[in-house]
């Protein structure tokens, strides 16, 4: 008969701990790499004379090459070690990035964002996959409240240090800053990360492409690949364009501009760990669905402000926030617990990638949305915007509640 799940926070080992913070160093430089597109949002519109749609073009285009790259990795996802794939992969990445650094021109961003996005796109998956190899079901919602606090830590230090720089040196210095402490990281990974292999030893299919088959087939899988790909489109559709709607529609300045982005995070950071750890004593979609009906609340309220207060301003952020962590913790330690050993890689990179490809024609869409009449006047539409973020919302609830359902039986 078996034993109930364990819901006991059991101490981390000092090897775990090591990775936890590898990983979240590492999660701060991929979310930072793609979160200071959208406080630079205004500078790059202005500098390199792009429209809305333009702008869209250059988020979205990142989202469409990590999706086609995650397609091609998934069949070989689980044919290596994972360390070894985890570090070609962010390489790419740091190269990616330094070509954002280098660009001169609207071209050469949108080519250097999709050489970003063919590699940047596959490490979140990998990284989940390490997770989901290395701790056991009832410890990685902990371990998730504290790497998605790479999220946070971009709000907290990133974005707020790369909008600095950008006001010192221009834009280019935020991708350099990226750059330096990746390579930093990668350095750390090789030489401190054991190798993580033993899902090689139970290996069924030899054939890259019949793997890929396999788990692009599986019913259970596709069910988990739905849910993932319509949790992408609230953020990729409303984060673009948010630095763009505080400056010209609320009217913060491109000096108080940082403060939100750090008081944001400083509230992540507290609420994330604290939300792992409910995901794991509690029932995970429960508090997603508190998290989701949070968010959509904050958002109709968000995307229908007038110019108000600096401090208003931030205590909707936070909030909104909250309730977004509070959607994207369980739900993603949900979707981890739904694939086998020997097809976790596969189905974490199909699933980043039917990600990123539902944020990028999210971020498109948001882009033939939203309009502006000049480079400084207010973004218009922005308030539909919230409503077809809301409705999809709704409709995420409905499917992660299927994944709930999926991941008990198997439990069971």
């Amino acid at each position: 008969m078996q034993q109930p799940q364990k819901n006991i926070a059991e101490p981390f080992s000092s090897y775990q701990i090591l990775v936890i913070a590898l990983l979240a160093l590492l999660q701060f430089t991929i979310v930072l790499d793609f979160m200071v597109l959208a406080p630079l949002g205004d500078y790059l519109m202005k500098s390199l004379s792009m429209t809305p749609k333009g702008f869209g073009l250059v988020v979205s285009s990142y989202a469409f090459s990590a999706g086609a790259s995650g397609i091609l990795a998934a069949g070989f996802a689980d044919k290596f070690d994972r360390k070894k794939i985890l570090l070609f992969f962010y390489t790419g990445f740091i190269v990616g990035t330094l070509c954002c650094a280098l660009a001169t021109n609207y071209e050469m961003l949108l080519g250097a964002r999709i050489v970003t996005g063919l590699f940047g796109g596959v490490i979140g998956a990998i990284s989940m996959t390490i997770v989901t190899d290395v701790f056991e079901v009832h410890q990685r919602g902990r371990v998730m409240g504290i790497v998605q606090m790479g999220f946070a830590a971009s709000q907290v230090l990133g974005i707020p240090i790369g909008l600095y720089f950008a006001n010192i040196w221009g834009w280019h210095s935020s991708f350099l800053m990226i750059v330096v402490l990746a390579v930093l990281i990668a350095i750390a990974i090789l030489f401190k990360v054991k190798p993580i292999d033993k899902h090689l030893a139970i290996q069924s299919d030899k054939n890259p492409f019949l793997h890929l088959w396999h788990a692009v087939s599986n019913r259970s899988y596709q069910t988990g690949f739905i849910a993932t790909a319509f949790m992408s489109v609230g953020g990729f559709m409303l984060m673009p364009f948010g630095s763009a709607y505080l400056i010209n529609n609320i009217h913060i300045t491109e000096e108080q501009l940082p403060l939100v982005f750090m008081f944001t995070g400083l509230a992540s950071i507290v609420v994330m760990p604290l939300i792992g750890k409910l995901s794991d004593k509690t029932d995970k979609f429960w508090v997603f669905t508190g998290g989701s009906l949070l968010a959509i609340v904050l958002i109709l309220i968000y995307t229908n402000l007038t110019p108000v207060p600096l401090w208003q301003v931030i205590v909707i952020n936070v909030v909104l926030f909250m309730g977004v962590m509070s959607r994207i913790i369980p739900a993603t330690t949900l979707t981890m617990s739904v694939p086998d050993l020997k097809d976790r890689g596969a189905f974490m990179s199909v699933n980043a990638s039917l990600q990123q490809v539902a944020g990028g024609i999210a971020a498109l869409c948001a882009g033939l949305i939203v309009t502006q009449k000049t480079k400084s006047s207010p973004l218009a539409h922005y308030d539909i915007l919230g409503i077809v973020v809301s409705v999809l919302i709704l409709l995420c609830i409905f499917l992660v509640y299927r994944v709930s359902v999926m991941v008990k039986k198997k439990e069971a």
